[in-house]
């Protein structure tokens, strides 16, 4: 396979609030050493309570994300009851699995709230191999990504305080990760609301404060 003529989505991360679950992707897409596209769908709602993030190649991320949505749609129907986040995971992993001899090129992130009000992220790499814990993030730049969040990160924050650490932690990949930026898409998922995703005006507000705060270049 020739990378080059493939656009690969980067820079993707969940965390977990106190009351919800943050998924967060910058929008960039890239082929080799061009920018291919600067406003690039990669977080995907799979149920009200379910979402997922993609980095890697963007067309093997869009078709398991269809896969995956499909898989949860039988299960539900065939069991009667919402899908958790750790059954969603593990139909997701399975299905990886089942291509261990022809990978999809991803690295995904899913995160989601439970019907006890249960927050979950994991990280899904292109075995089907996951990990779950109170954040995770996959892609190009993640090792940028852990040390902001690392640094940052209270397992008692709420979830507006998670959605500006997210920002944050993406705007800084941006800045040392040259796969990585355009912008942000964050998503918030609660048991109340279910599955949000921002407005673009709302996500420019906050990435003008959290520059403002942390005296960020503009990228």
């Amino acid at each position: 396979m020739d990378e080059k003529n493939n656009k690969k989505g980067t820079t993707t991360l969940g965390l977990v609030c106190e009351d919800g679950v943050v998924l967060a992707t910058e929008k960039r897409a890239t082929k080799g050493n061009m920018i291919s596209h600067k406003d690039t769908k990669k977080l995907f709602k799979i149920t009200d309570n379910i979402g997922l993030n993609i980095a890697g190649l963007v067309g093997d991320g869009q078709v398991l994300t269809r896969y995956l949505s499909s898989e949860v749609e039988l299960y539900e129907l065939k069991r009667n009851k919402t899908i958790s986040v750790e059954a969603a995971t593990t139909l997701l992993s399975n299905i990886m699995m089942g291509r261990r001899l022809m990978p999809y090129y991803v690295g995904l992130v899913l995160g989601g709230v439970d019907s006890d009000g249960t927050g979950k992220v994991y990280s899904i790499d292109a075995l089907g191999g996951a990990i779950s814990d109170d954040y995770v993030a996959e892609g190009s730049g993640s090792q940028f990504v852990y040390g902001v969040l690392e640094d940052h990160y209270e397992k008692d924050m709420e979830l507006d305080e998670g959605v500006e650490l997210a920002v944050l932690s993406l705007l800084v990949s941006s800045s040392r990760d040259s796969a990585s930026g355009d912008g942000v898409n964050v998503a918030k998922i609660t048991p109340e609301e279910g599955f949000e995703r921002l407005e673009e005006d709302e996500v420019k507000e906050i990435i003008s404060s959290v520059r403002e705060q942390k005296n960020l270049p503009a990228l």
